[in-house]
């Protein structure tokens, strides 16, 4: 069982940096950690994810470059650093746990409660 909690959405303006922040707790010693996010009407989209064990990074094309992904073993924490913020990012942010990094949201089997992000223009 892994337990995930995120924080860190709230409201800003295009061109903006935010941080959001997943707490990991239960067990973490293959996992890997996704960031996934949906919007309104749309489908929840693949858009980061780590090794817990390595670490490194894996993007969506629509913000590589933009965001990064990392995680702090000791803290048990997965961060998404997320700069240069344009409306369509907007949406609800999950992070979720699963034994692949993979971008299939049917990979992870451990979900957050997701956090808000909005971004004006």
């Amino acid at each position: 069982q892994v337990q995930l909690v995120e924080s860190g959405g709230g409201l800003v303006q295009a061109g903006d940096s935010l941080t959001l922040s997943c707490a990991v707790s239960g067990r973490t010693l293959n996992i890997c950690v996704g960031w996934f996010r949906q919007a309104p009407g749309k489908e929840r989209e693949f858009v980061a994810t780590i090794s817990w064990r390595v670490g490194g990074g894996y993007y969506a094309d629509s913000v590589k470059g933009r965001f990064t992904i990392s995680r702090d073993n000791a803290k048990n924490m997965v961060y998404l650093q997320m700069n240069g913020l344009k409306p369509e990012d907007a949406a609800v942010y999950y992070c979720a746990a699963g034994s692949r990094c993979s971008t299939m949201k049917s990979d992870y089997y451990y979900w957050g409660q997701g956090t808000q992000v909005t971004v004006s223009s």
